[in-house]
């Protein structure tokens, strides 16, 4: 991600970038110092993906590029002496987060740039949505306060529902660049062909498709449900309006279908706050 100034650090620029958005009102229920953990986790995870999908350089370039981050975060985790990755120092040290989960993000970053991804077979898609966010929830529930046991259960579920909302929201953006992470298996029941996604999206049988891919995502919201139901340790305001307001897009979004033509769905802002009252406050 690019500041336009470049005296704004990377956790700065993110929270100046997202505010207003779904994020920023749910990390405005954390305390100072939890809310500039999570937009330095937040700002690496931008980072990393704005190499996965802003289109610059080749796609060995953009390996290369995300080959460095692993080299800059195995310096930070060695010695503390790294040059990109030094935003997250602190954050890390505090929180105790795992270089692990950071690896698994850029781990996903890297199956974008291998190649676009169109038509994944169930099991390569719930391995990207585990490395893209369900990996992040798992640096997020350290900062949580969450138990592991408990955390990293809700990483697994929430991570894959607000992943699979995404993609249901997002298949004209996707499409747009050659993506559809649509699940094969699902795309040929439907007799649509994965290898054009323009092409695919257009047919009128994608509402089916993605109909069954937001059972999924439901299936994913009750298992977080659950865990949260639990009381756990931890402050769990935050991942419970994040998963409320993201249910209740792809809540509308299923009301709208996905039969084209389309129309990205999104929560007006007097629904949010709606949202970040009775969530924030409960």
């Amino acid at each position: 991600m690019t500041a336009t100034n470049s005296t704004v650090s990377p956790t700065e620029a993110v929270q100046q970038g997202a505010a207003g958005s779904s994020f920023y009102s749910a990390m405005r229920l954390m305390p100072k110092s939890e809310r500039q953990a999570m937009f330095a986790i937040y700002a690496f995870c931008r980072m990393v993906d704005d190499i996965a999908d802003n289109g610059v350089g080749t796609r060995d370039e953009r390996r290369r590029e995300l080959l460095d981050w692993r080299s800059d975060l195995a310096q930070l985790y060695a010695d503390g002496k790294a040059t990109r990755s030094a935003f997250l120092l602190e954050t890390i040290r505090q929180y105790s987060l795992r270089k692990e989960d950071f690896l698994a993000v850029i781990d996903g970053m890297e199956m974008d740039v291998a190649a676009d991804i169109r038509g994944p077979d169930l099991a390569t898609l719930d391995l990207y949505c585990e490395r893209v966010a369900s990996a992040v929830g798992r640096l997020s529930i350290k900062v949580f306060g969450m138990d592991e046991d408990a955390g990293f259960a809700l990483a697994h579920h929430l991570g894959r529902a607000l992943q699979l909302t995404n993609i249901l929201r997002d298949i004209d953006e996707d499409a747009a660049i050659g993506r559809l992470y649509l699940p094969r298996e699902y795309l040929e029941r439907a007799g649509i062909p994965c290898q054009d996604p323009l092409a695919a999206i257009a047919k009128p049988e994608i509402d089916r498709v993605c109909r069954d891919v937001a059972s999924l995502a439901h299936e994913h919201y009750e298992h977080s449900d659950r865990v949260l139901k639990s009381r756990p340790k931890g402050r769990i305001r935050t991942p419970r309006l994040m998963g409320a307001v993201y249910r209740e897009i792809l809540r509308r979004t299923e009301i709208a279908g996905w039969a084209p033509p389309r129309s990205r769905v999104s929560l007006p802002k007097s629904q949010l706050l709606l949202k970040v009252l009775r969530h924030g406050l409960a």
